[in-house]
């Protein structure tokens, strides 16, 4: 029990975060105790940048640099097809039941950039090209400095009520400046950083849990928000279905004669192209969304697809190293590619 407790902390830390909002939102409240509106608008966003920057190893990711048509690939994938094919799926949606705040997150979802940890962890347990996953989960998330709040502004239609320039100018101040530093300071820190082993990824995990925790106070503060039971079930069921099609395709898509792609490449494309970030996604919706009174609201469908990316992204692993050890020995025998599905 200890052992499963230990393993799944950010989980079990998020629901008790959610819990303890609702009971006492006004400690989470801006004026209140914490005072969010500077210890998390700005400090605790600061200090996950820095610690992403810190943690970079960016001497691994000139291995994987010219891979260029693999990096497209993923780039393209995570920061153009999988917005549009959710702009599809929530319009579809518009005229249903479902909460209309839950279905923009959805929208959400698919604007964030790739993980830097689960995408790279997963991809290391098949056996893949660790490699690329390394530089494609990097280069993603910087990327998604830049494309994701366009992504958001422009998918939700939110341009008219959110200062463009002023976005971007926090944004810098927030998460480019800290980044750079993060990785100036790495430079100078090498061997102390490699002798020290900091838990980078549980530090990021617990500031975030401060922020998830005063987003939720701003909610249960407003007491005519509701979400019926129904929505909120649907919307998990439906980021389940989402994640296995967006690995279906991304299969498919580096699977096809002629695209030159090795079993270990698409390894690699299935985790990073269809994972989202939520260590850079909270704290983006915090400064993009900082006073929409629906902010919480429209982070669940996020909340959601976290935790559900890495119980998915585990179970499929042995069908998934399976396939691409079996491809590989076809190809080794017989001098070409001979695909087989994982499904």
């Amino acid at each position: 029990m200890i052992g499963i407790l230990k393993k799944n902390w950010f989980l079990i830390g998020i629901i008790i975060v959610i819990i303890a909002a609702h009971v006492e939102p006004s400690i989470g409240l801006k004026g209140g105790p914490l005072k969010p509106e500077i210890t998390v608008s700005f400090l605790a966003v600061f200090i996950i940048f820095f610690n992403s920057g810190l943690s970079l190893k960016t001497e691994e990711l000139t291995h994987a640099v010219l891979q260029v048509k693999l990096h497209l690939f993923i780039q393209s994938f995570t920061l153009i097809l999988v917005p549009f094919l959710m702009y599809l799926l929530t319009e579809s949606l518009k005229s249903s039941p479902i909460n209309e705040w839950l279905l923009k997150g959805l929208q959400v979802v698919g604007c964030m950039p790739p993980p830097v940890s689960s995408a790279v962890i997963l991809t290391k347990t098949v056996g893949g090209n660790e490699a690329a996953a390394i530089f494609n989960s990097a280069f993603g998330s910087f990327l998604g400095i830049i494309f994701t709040p366009v992504l958001l502004l422009y998918y939700l239609g939110s341009s008219g009520s959110v200062p463009f320039l002023a976005v971007f100018s926090k944004l810098s101040v927030t998460v480019v400046v800290p980044l750079i530093l993060g990785q100036m300071c790495r430079h100078f820190m090498k061997n102390w950083l490699a002798r020290t082993h900091i838990p980078f990824g549980q530090i990021s995990s617990a500031i975030l849990l401060l922020i998830i925790y005063t987003t939720f106070c701003d909610t249960f503060s407003h007491k005519d928000i509701e979400i019926d039971e129904l929505s909120l079930i649907t919307i998990v069921f439906m980021v389940f279905l989402i994640q296995c099609a967006l690995l279906l395709l991304s299969f498919y898509l580096t699977t096809r004669r002629g695209t030159g792609f090795a079993p270990a490449d698409t390894v690699a494309a299935i985790f990073c192209a269809t994972h989202k970030s939520l260590t850079l996604g909270i704290p983006m919706l915090k400064i993009i969304f900082s006073s929409h009174p629906r902010l919480s609201v429209i982070s669940i469908p996020l909340l959601i697809y976290h935790p559900t990316q890495i119980l998915l992204g585990g179970l499929i692993v042995p069908q998934v190293r399976g396939w691409m050890l079996s491809t590989q020995k076809s190809r080794h025998i017989h001098g070409r590619p001979h695909y087989h599905s994982f499904i």
